[in-house]
């Protein structure tokens, strides 16, 4: 009985927030290519097969089109977004809180939470983070795995650099002034030296919105057990990954038993209160990145599971471990929804 509740969607069914999404590239790309109500035809069937209330969507900008049009793409992508939703009232919302998100699950639409993934469309200019925030953004992510003028990412496997830096004087005041704003910092792709720069930096409860535990999977991408430590001291929610380089080692080892894996081990440290999904499913997406870009996540298949539609797999997966109801919900988007409740 309880598994049916869980993986059958009806109105007592418990929200869903996948935590971090990269869909509105794709959006941009196909829009851009003249086609309308992208999100209604190629990922709502989807969505909803997986019993997903809310997609919080990640405004990512490929190496080639940086310096110069990381904020034109950026800014294009929540317009874009903003007209899915014109198109498709009846089935999309745009969310700016927590209380959006429970209303989009109460009128059967999928709620859309803008993200910034690396803070490139602001470049130094600060004055552009209140923008994006009237515009919805409410989370940011400092970094993706490269250099910007907030700081330095983790690549997903060693490559040739120099000397490593932490949180830059400019990304000092872009923390102070997003959380003085309402956004939630967001410490996916940020490097270690980075990352302990943020714990002594922020004042408010932060994420990382699609990590996995270092201990099982040693690319730097993932968190320490320190970390996810730090995390949890803070309040904040880490959303499991299900890209396959953060999952395992070993090509042989990726599918969901072993994403659970990450699930059991990040619950032990942290507690079930700060543990949450952002699966980061980029399968659609993989084929339109830079050469740079993707030499940084070379194995396929990218994801340990095919789409949203597979949620339900990912949940029986939790109930055979012992999960309870109250423990379900709290992992599938309860705990996320405290971030965004503020």
């Amino acid at each position: 009985m309880e598994n049916q509740f869980f993986v059958q969607k009806n109105q007592n069914s418990p929200l869903v927030i996948d935590g971090h999404s990269d869909l509105l590239s794709d959006v941009q790309i196909q829009r851009e290519k003249g086609r309308r109500k992208v999100i209604e035809t190629d990922y709502y069937e989807r969505l909803a097969a997986g019993g997903v209330n809310i997609i919080v969507a990640a405004l990512y900008v490929d190496s080639s089109f940086l310096p110069e049009m990381g904020l034109r793409k950026a800014l294009g992508q929540i317009s874009y977004l903003y007209e899915e939703v014109q198109e498709s009232p009846e089935k999309l919302m745009i969310c700016y809180n927590g209380e959006d998100m429970e209303r989009a699950k109460q009128m059967g639409k999928i709620g859309f939470l803008l993200s910034i993934e690396g803070a490139e469309p602001i470049g130094t200019d600060l004055s552009l983070l209140r923008v994006f925030y009237e515009l919805g953004v409410r989370n940011l992510g400092l970094v993706w795995s490269r250099r910007n003028a907030v700081g330095d990412g983790s690549f997903f496997q060693p490559i040739r650099e120099g000397r490593k830096g932490g949180i830059t004087s400019f990304g000092v005041k872009v923390i102070e002034e997003a959380e003085k704003l309402g956004i939630t910092i967001d410490v996916s792709h940020l490097n270690d030296e980075g990352f302990w720069d943020v714990m002594e930096i922020s004042k408010k409860p932060i994420i990382a919105s699609h990590s996995n535990a270092r201990s099982l999977c040693s690319t730097m991408r993932n968190l320490t057990d320190e970390q996810i430590l730090a995390i949890a001291s803070k309040n904040g929610v880490i959303g499991v990954n299900a890209a396959s380089l953060l999952v395992a080692d070993e090509d042989t080892n990726c599918n969901i038993e072993y994403l659970i894996n990450h699930v059991d081990h990040l619950v032990k440290v942290a507690g079930i209160q700060h543990v949450g999904i952002g699966l980061d499913l980029c399968e659609d997406l993989i084929k339109y990145m830079s050469p740079a870009d993707l030499a940084n996540i070379p194995r396929k298949p990218f994801d340990v599971i095919s789409g949203h539609q597979e949620i339900p797999l990912f949940i029986e997966g939790l109930i055979d471990r012992g999960y309870k109801g109250n423990e379900i919900e709290a992992l599938l988007g309860g705990n996320f929804l405290r971030i965004f409740k503020g």
